[in-house]
């Protein structure tokens, strides 16, 4: 008999501003919400704190919610080098975090997490946040960075299942 078993997935969307994050239970094609927030360190803050701050909160989001993985918005090419480089240290944060707990961490392009939530990789946030809450009607309202980081670990569920029907 095949006993399928609930995992918890971590979804973020890193930001230098505002890292959203999301955590799912998938259990077959049936998706939980979990819980979901923003981080969101004062812009006053030198970058080296901000960043310790993003870094920390993210610990503190898989210690309290205990996730088994996490999947990571891979980030657009932007044409402010000094604004890619910043997203970059904050993406870095998104991914160091979850491995330095022992998580596996996946990445997605935001168009794959696009087309796995709305059905295209072309969708607009409110789209995507529309989707959200068809999908997981008790997270309640979301902000858009909250909604992005459901969706990439929507996204991140839809994969593990087709992986699944593969092996």
């Amino acid at each position: 008999m095949n006993m399928i078993r609930s995992i918890r997935i971590l979804g973020l969307d890193p930001g230098l501003r505002r890292t959203g994050w999301g955590v799912v239970a998938v259990e077959g094609a049936k998706l939980t919400h979990i819980a979901h927030g923003v981080i969101a360190p004062a812009a006053t803050l030198p970058f080296a704190e901000r960043l310790l701050i993003l870094f920390e909160a993210i610990a503190q989001v898989i210690e309290l919610h205990a996730p088994n993985e996490a999947a990571v918005e891979e980030t657009f090419m932007n044409n402010n080098a000094q604004s890619a480089l910043k997203l970059g240290h904050a993406r870095a944060c998104c991914l160091i975090a979850p491995a330095r707990a022992g998580l596996s961490v996946a990445e997605y392009a935001a168009t794959v997490v696009k087309k796995a939530v709305v059905g295209t990789g072309a969708a607009d946030k409110t789209q995507v946040g529309f989707m959200i809450r068809r999908l997981l009607p008790t997270a309640g309202e979301t902000t858009a960075d909250a909604a992005d980081a459901l969706a990439v670990a929507i996204a991140h569920g839809h994969a593990r299942r087709a992986r699944s029907y593969a092996a």
